[in-house]
């Protein structure tokens, strides 16, 4: 039977054909969906952990002890667990073990580019990458079995396009779920220096085997067809290539790490000009070049961003001295403009308060990741700094170590999930290194920014059974910190006194502004309207930077089909000209 898949869907299916017994991962887009396509399947035990490495240890341990197991991650999750991921290379697996790397070219939803294939040589473990969501499937599947085979972590390597694209995907039954026996083995599981020196070895040993495999296996596929030109390609890269030069020479690497140099000779040696077409780095091009050969790739197609057939058909055309044939590119004439979109807090999300008081306060802000990393945008502007998950309360560390004339105006801002996820660490160093700032946690009782995930406050797991939840006021002062203090963000007078009374301590301090998600529970019921005859139009309203709050005509109005009923706009205006509808005017 054959059905329609996401890339993720797919990988989700695979694992279950695979008769993986343990899935674990953290929600980050654009990998999340696997984990929540394969609650699907009751015969996987699968989880969120609260981070990356966290949920790459969990996978560790499964595997020595004998399932098959997939950990799951967006391409900046791979930095966090990629501690045991460097030593879990050395010590090798008992059951198959995938890596899921969901890189992001483009940055549809990240704070950078960053091409995880070179994870896959600095641990020197095989990655593969999908071009399809059918292969999506088949190489989970293949990745199970070079990984017991080879004895090692394989990285499955995905982009955003192919997580979230769809495919037709023949689907199979899945092999039992068995689980290998576990044998005590110290000199392989226990890295201490005298075995891991041993297994450094053995790594080296492997890798050359691999690159024997690498020569052989279907995953890498050469078309041979017109000669005067050929293009090495993986991935989504090779769809691109594919429809701008259905009938050009490819090498299709389906493994691209390691590389036989025999396999790219060999197509080289067959077509009288090669290109590499590959997305962000150099990754193959290298590669390639460090066997001798000589080809174009990132002199043609830039470093920045995702490719397209039409780019890809243009600058090898250009290099070749070819017409571009831009009559074959669809064009939108006499189409209407798509209008822009830019990302904005939702109606009614109890960040914006937060943001709006602390602007007003003129407080430095070190943000996080998160659906509040918005408030660094147009009209709020109240985030000085965003680097990664849990960086904030360490930057606001420094920042104050640093200069201390600020100590006074910084506010770490961090989420409950993000909190969970690297944010604790980081209260503790404040709190050693006798840090005397506050940490603000807005806590909407989901991971809203992946899909509105589970995480250890929730009281969730990721199948939705109860489960134990984590008190973060309870937690926080277990931590050691004394001034704690929760408070509602839709109450801007007491959130406001409470920012000004925290910030001034001379000791660590912990906000939890604490109201769930808009899109979990609606603030209020109704909607907010606006009193013409008392509105003067001072637009102090729009400083919210609600999208429900737009001029019309000159005029501020609310939206009634998007306002969520939250009762800021009410809080801020000076004229008592807002109310909610319904009731009746004074």
């Amino acid at each position: 039977m054959k059905v329609l898949l996401t890339g993720n869907e797919a990988i989700a299916r695979g694992a279950y054909e695979a008769g993986v017994g343990v899935a674990a991962g953290y929600p980050g887009t654009p990998s999340t969906e696997i984990l929540e396509s394969i609650v699907q399947y009751p015969k996987i035990y699968s989880q969120w952990s609260p981070n990356e490495k966290v949920a790459f240890e969990v996978g560790v341990g499964a595997s020595i002890a004998g399932s098959r197991t997939l950990v799951t991650m967006k391409h900046v999750g791979v930095n966090v667990a990629a501690d045991p991921l460097l030593t879990f290379s050395y010590t090798g697996v008992n059951g198959g073990f995938v890596l899921v790397s969901a890189d992001d070219p483009g940055m549809h939803s990240s704070q950078n580019e960053q091409d995880n294939r070179r994870y896959g040589r600095l641990a020197k473990i095989p990655v593969l990458e999908p071009a399809d969501s059918r292969e999506a499937k088949e190489f989970v599947k293949k990745a199970f079995e070079i990984s017991e085979a080879f004895d090692t972590p394989v990285m499955l390597r995905i982009t955003t396009r192919i997580a979230h694209s769809q495919g037709m995907v023949e689907l199979a039954e899945p092999v039992p779920v068995v689980k290998k026996e576990y044998t005590k083995n110290a000199q392989k599981y226990v890295m201490i220096p005298a075995y891991g020196r041993i297994r450094h070895t053995v790594v080296e040993e492997r890798t050359e085997k691999l690159v024997q495999y690498a020569g052989e296996t279907e995953l890498n596929v050469t078309e041979i067809k017109d000669r005067k030109f050929g293009i090495i390609t993986s991935g989504i890269c090779y769809q691109y290539v594919k429809e701008a030069f259905p009938q050009a020479s490819i090498l299709k690497l389906g493994m691209t790490y390691p590389l036989s140099q025999k396999l790219v000779k060999d197509f080289a040696s067959q077509v009288d000009r090669v290109f590499v077409v590959e997305e962000l780095e150099p990754f193959l091009e290298e590669a390639v070049v460090t066997m001798g050969l000589k080809v174009d790739g990132k002199r043609l197609f830039s470093l920045i961003g995702e490719l397209s057939a039409k780019m890809v058909r243009e600058k090898i055309n250009r290099e070749l001295g070819l017409a571009s044939f831009p009559d074959e590119e669809r064009t939108r004439e006499g189409l209407p403009s798509i209008p822009a979109r830019p990302p904005v807090l939702c109606p009614g999300c109890p960040h914006r308060a937060v943001f709006y008081v602390l602007k007003k306060l003129k407080m430095v802000v070190t943000g996080d990741i998160g659906c509040y990393t918005l408030g660094a945008l147009p009209p709020l502007e109240a985030m000085d700094t965003t680097i990664c998950m849990g960086a904030s309360i360490g930057t606001a560390l420094g920042m104050e170590k640093s200069n201390p004339e600020l100590a006074k105006r910084i506010v770490a801002v961090i989420g409950d999930s993000t909190f969970f996820h690297s944010g604790i660490t980081g209260l503790v160093d404040m709190l050693y290194n006798k840090g005397k700032g506050t940490v603000l946690i807005l806590d909407n009782s989901t991971t809203a920014m992946t899909g509105h995930q589970q995480h250890p406050a929730t009281g969730k797991t990721l199948k939705n059974e109860p489960t134990a939840a984590v008190n973060i006021a309870g937690l926080v002062k277990g931590l050691g910190v004394k001034r704690v203090v929760e408070v509602d963000p839709f109450d801007l007078a007491h959130l406001e006194a409470i920012i000004k009374e925290e910030t001034a301590a001379e000791e660590v301090s912990v906000i939890i502004a604490k109201r769930p998600c808009a899109l979990l529970e609606k603030a209020a019921s109704g909607y907010m309207v606006i009193d013409e005859a008392k509105c003067i139009n001072c637009k102090q309203c729009m400083a919210l930077g609600c999208p429900a709050i737009a001029l019309r005509d000159g005029r501020v109005t609310i939206n009634p089909e998007i306002c969520n009923g939250c009762n800021l706009c009410t809080q801020v205006c000076k004229v008592g000209a807002i109310r909610r509808a319904g009731e009746d005017v004074e």
